[in-house]
């Protein structure tokens, strides 16, 4: 972490298809080693295929699985006086966000479908309805942080 000054944020550009500048740092996380057309495909290929399923707009169900994950608690830990006490914290909007797509993304890699795009489908289609293995990440996060509260006064 620099001491002088705080990183400067980038700016991500909207995708070119939605507009919509989550769904290009969604396609950012899933790309690997800066092969960007191939996270496209996949993005795409799965939004097309949540289109075709729910009979909604794509982006719609999209956010709104993005928006069933976001924690809005976690713990972090504090070091007071020799001890390390996990301390609840409420989750900057940025963050959960961030949060919510590394989720998903990985709850998607560890299904069992055959391709990324129908990991990422199966995915979104559980976190629009508030269930799968992203959803259940976020009610573990705060149930650590309820379990927790006891140390909230340490808050900073």
């Amino acid at each position: 972490m620099s001491r002088r000054r705080a990183a400067e944020k980038r700016q991500v550009l909207p995708d070119p298809k939605f507009g919509n500048v989550t769904i290009t740092r969604f396609m950012n996380c899933i790309m690997y080693d800066g092969k960007k057309y191939v996270a496209e495909k996949i993005v795409y290929g799965a939004l097309e295929e949540l289109e075709k399923k729910t009979k909604r707009a794509a982006a719609e169900v999209f956010e709104e699985a993005i928006k069933n994950v976001q924690p809005w608690l976690e713990v972090r830990s504090r070091r007071v006086g020799g001890a390390t006490y996990q301390v609840p914290m409420e989750v900057r909007s940025e963050r959960a966000t961030a949060l919510a797509t590394r989720w998903i993304i990985n709850a998607a890699r560890a299904r069992s479908e055959k391709t990324m795009a129908e990991r990422l489908v199966a995915e979104f289609l559980d976190a629009s309805n508030n269930r799968g293995s992203a959803v259940k990440k976020r009610e573990d996060t705060h149930k650590m942080a309820e379990a927790n509260k006891a140390f909230a006064h340490f808050r900073w």
